[in-house]
């Protein structure tokens, strides 16, 4: 497997997340019932979530398992950055599926995000985004307290996304 840029390789599963890095956690209720959930997982482990904001992505493999590789540029207008990562895990359950993974190479963040995918007991499907980072690059660095609203507006539209995709396969 790719060695990741940081030590805490999988702490997005395991947890606690670990000090030293700045954390998101974010959840958001996409839809309800056994078909949304298996619609939601596909569309998360298969990147179409991802595609489905627009962000460009470019994957060793069609789907998120352990060791693939993954390259996404996320951008804000006209600004993206290349964002190199490798799936340092991947589950698909009956009640929870989904994969988390980490910075490599030169990534401009260091750490892991994970998106994870669970159905309750009532049949509520929800999507939490689960991560860890900290700035490598300098002007990231700079940036201070914009890059946590950044963050945080990816999860938004994550969730979003993952909303619309799964109403229009109900």
């Amino acid at each position: 497997m790719t060695l990741t840029t940081y030590p805490e390789t999988g702490a997005t599963l395991r947890g606690p997340l670990p000090a030293g890095y700045r954390h998101l956690r974010r959840r958001m209720r996409v839809g309800a019932g056994a078909k949304a959930y298996a619609s939601a997982v596909e569309a998360v482990l298969t990147w179409r979530m991802h595609k489905a904001m627009g962000v460009r992505v470019q994957a060793s493999a069609p789907r998120a398992a352990a060791g693939v590789t993954v390259t996404t540029r996320p951008s804000l207008g006209p600004v993206g950055l290349d964002a190199p990562c490798v799936v340092v895990w991947a589950e698909h359950g009956e009640r929870q599926g989904g994969f988390g993974y980490g910075s490599v190479g030169r990534h401009p963040l260091r750490g892991e995000e994970a998106f994870v995918v669970t159905r309750d007991e009532d049949d509520t499907v929800w999507l939490e985004i689960v991560a860890f980072s900290r700035p490598v690059l300098w002007w990231l660095r700079l940036a201070g307290p914009l890059l946590p609203v950044f963050q945080r507006f990816y999860a938004q539209r994550c969730g979003a996304a993952l909303r619309r995709l799964v109403r229009s396969e109900a």
